[in-house]
């Protein structure tokens, strides 16, 4: 097996950071320790994390072919927040939820769901942290209301959104659902929930394999070859999908890591794997969607 480089060190303690023990202190003194300075260690992490300023490099908010609004309401008996966006066009279109990963409804989740409106859907990207007043500028504070988010009441949000979308004007009355990390191991969770036509997930952690028969949707999920931790759940729900015979696509991209997709991460995006996984995901919409 290969050493890991220090490049590749560095990812794996921003993933442990983000997604286990998210104590600050502590991400900075190993990257310390591994950079040689504070100065360096502080331009690692920088490069790792996701900024905020490159969020809307893709699709521009205020492009001429789009609608879009940030509208506000109940959902479930709890505030609810959700970007909305589509063509301008009218067509009849199915609808994709697009599922935040665990920073909240940041300015690039807007972007994806912009994206995917170009690509011929309705896009609803829900704000899971509406309930606990929205999702907050500091990143560290929203992965600590996603750990204590109420998950039942998120689903059921999501489940609301769907239904209400199915009996909108144009639509073709079927949903699917894409996520991102968090919003990845959420679109499992939907798919066994029920409610949804189609799901992809992104580096999402899996359920117990013991679960699959649960399985309501046909199943997309892209995995990232570096991405040990999110492997360790997701190689048994591939393999338990596949015995149960559920309708599943699954694909791992190699030397990748984890967020492979998100583009205002430096240090993780690779825009040939995002590319690839993107074309396979609207493809794969497209294809249990359209009226």
């Amino acid at each position: 097996m290969t050493e890991p480089t220090p490049r590749d060190r560095a990812v794996r303690l921003y993933d442990a950071f983000t997604h286990e023990h998210r104590d600050r202190r502590t991400l900075l003194r190993e990257m310390t320790a591994l950079a040689g300075s504070t100065v360096a260690a502080e331009a690692l992490i920088a490069g790792i994390a996701a900024s905020p300023a490159a969020a809307a490099a893709i699709v521009d908010p205020a492009d001429k072919r789009l609608d879009v609004a940030m509208r506000t309401g109940t959902e479930a008996g709890a505030p609810a927040r959700a970007y909305f966006a589509e063509l301008k066009d009218k067509a009849t279109r199915g609808t994709v939820l697009v599922i935040h990963e665990n920073r909240g409804l940041t300015p690039h989740i807007q972007d994806v769901a912009r994206r995917v409106a170009l690509a011929g859907f309705l896009a609803i990207a829900p704000d899971l942290l509406a309930p606990q007043g929205g999702t907050p500028a500091d990143e560290d504070k929203a992965r600590d209301m996603i750990g204590s988010a109420d998950y039942d009441l998120a689903l059921a949000q999501a489940r609301a959104f769907a239904q209400q979308a199915r009996a909108l004007p144009g639509s073709s009355g079927k949903v699917g659902i894409v996520g991102f990390c968090w919003g990845g191991a959420f679109v499992n969770r939907m798919a066994l929930a029920g409610g949804i036509d189609a799901g992809v997930s992104y580096y999402g952690p899996a359920p117990d394999p013991a679960e699959v028969a649960n399985v309501r949707a046909p199943l997309m999920l892209h995995y990232a070859e570096r991405d040990a931790r999110v492997a360790q759940t997701g190689d048994p729900w591939v393999a338990a999908l596949k015995t149960a015979n559920k309708p599943v696509e699954a694909f791992t991209y190699p030397d990748v890591d984890h967020a492979f997709n998100n583009d205002t991460s430096a240090a993780r995006y690779n825009k040939a794997a995002a590319d690839l996984a993107w074309g396979r995901t609207i493809a794969f919409l497209h294809r249990h969607l359209d009226g």
